[in-house]
């Protein structure tokens, strides 16, 4: 009786869940697809692609179904962020009992892609398979503690190739104004947009692909964010009580240099060599979490530098920030670094810990690809990419939700499909009428 109770309580969410998106659309027509789509999401089965959904969803009339489904998902006009704050919200409520959000995470995430037609598929390289390959590429932010996350924006990068291509723009429904953006430049554009949507601010953590990146870093600054972020070990900065030289004072007519300057004598190291100069007392062997396999502890370095780049065309010395360093002890260098902008009197635990908090959105990947069909989508146009991915977070969100407010096992075998027919088969198939 009492599981009967918690099921029944668990369905009614659901169904205010799925009241509370379907509010989002404003068109009445698109509220029974959309709750279609979130439920073929949610329940079990390898392929979430709309036919084996609708199958699962309405089994007798799979073909109706699948037509509203496709048409909901790849042609019809509704808002996709509308849908991402509805799901952001929801999950916000519960994150607030773990500690509230202490990070927003920025990464990027790959999708394996056969073919050119695909809206922004190229030759890039794609995290999911560890290389250089043909897929696409979306860049995210994630709003995170250490218990939950979720994925709060979510824009699908376009090479320049695509941006020079009038005539596959057009096939693929690519807006006329969109224009060639850098993926650290589409993070800061959907930070801005989260900013002024009156989303709780939290230290920006991102790997090296976007704190390589001067401007990214710069932004933040000018914004207060603080940051940790990720840099090449090839990344230039002055060590702890230097800076660059400042302008000579002469005596003459004419302007007086106000540039800052470096000369042989006096310059930058890249960060490697800074750490391979540190005393054996700089290393502290720090435990950030506790992981599936026991505590996760390596041996890390913290100081204060201030970054080098193009120092020279400025005329006052960058602030100081932090550079952090993780070396384990099993291997013969540093294998990680970290510039930072939080607190000078922050805990040396809590800095690691700040960085390492972007496993979350691995984590976050790995389920919405596996469990809730991200990279299933069969479309190739700019609006289903953005529209099937939104509806996969906000299916993911409820679960993250509902794993946050109570014990994760079994949230998802409530969910259950109506049993097929035994005549079904899906297209394809070699034995299909």
């Amino acid at each position: 009786m009492a599981h009967q109770d918690k099921s029944t309580d668990f369905e009614k969410r659901f169904h205010e869940y799925l009241g509370r998106l379907a509010k989002s659309l404003n068109h009445r027509d698109r509220h029974e697809p959309l709750k279609a789509y979130i439920k073929g999401l949610c329940l079990s089965g390898e392929r979430k692609s709309i036919e084996p959904m609708a199958a699962k969803i309405d089994p007798f009339h799979v073909q109706a179904r699948h037509q509203s489904m496709h048409h909901f998902v790849a042609n019809a006009t509704w808002n996709d962020t509308a849908v991402l704050s509805v799901a952001r919200d929801y999950v916000l409520e519960p994150m607030h009992h773990h500690g509230g959000v202490l990070a927003w995470v920025v990464d990027d995430t790959g999708n394996p892609k056969k073919g050119n037609h695909s809206a922004g598929v190229a030759r890039q390289y794609c995290g999911q398979l560890g290389k250089t390959e043909n897929c696409q590429v979306a860049v995210s932010i994630s709003l995170a503690n250490e218990a939950i996350s979720i994925p709060a924006a979510y824009q699908l990068y376009l090479p320049e190739s695509w941006i020079k291509d009038p005539n596959r723009r057009q096939k693929t429904g690519i807006p006329k104004n969109a224009v060639f953006k850098p993926k650290w430049q589409i993070a800061l554009d959907n930070i801005a947009r989260l900013r002024d949507g009156g989303v709780p601010t939290a230290p920006v953590l991102a790997d090296a692909g976007y704190g390589n990146a001067t401007g990214f870093r710069d932004q933040l600054t000018d914004w207060h964010i603080p940051y940790v972020v990720g840099i090449n070990p090839e990344t230039t900065v002055w060590q702890p009580g230097t800076m660059p030289l400042l302008p000579i004072r002469i005596h003459r007519r004419g302007r007086p240099p106000i540039r800052l300057r470096r000369d042989a004598e006096h310059k930058p190291l890249d960060a490697l060599t800074v750490a391979m100069r540190l005393d054996k007392t700089a290393w502290k062997d720090v435990t950030w979490r506790e992981g599936t396999k026991g505590k996760m502890t390596s041996r890390f370095a913290a100081l204060r530098i201030r970054p080098a780049h193009c120092d020279t065309q400025m005329t006052k010395p960058r602030d100081e920030e932090w550079l952090l360093i993780e070396w384990p002890r099993a291997e013969k260098k540093p294998t990680k670094f970290w510039l930072s902008t939080m607190p000078a009197d922050i805990k040396f635990e809590e800095i690691v810990r700040t960085a390492k908090m972007r496993w979350r959105i691995e984590r976050d990947y790995e389920e919405l690809k596996d469990e809730f069909g991200l990279n299933h989508f069969e479309g190739r146009g700019w609006r289903g990419f953005h529209h099937h991915a939104s509806l996969c977070i906000a299916a993911y969100a409820f679960m993250a939700a509902e794993r946050a407010r109570f014990s994760p096992s079994g949230v998802k075998a409530i969910f259950k499909a109506t049993p097929l027919p035994k005549s079904f088969r899906p297209r394809g198939s070699p034995d299909t009428p």
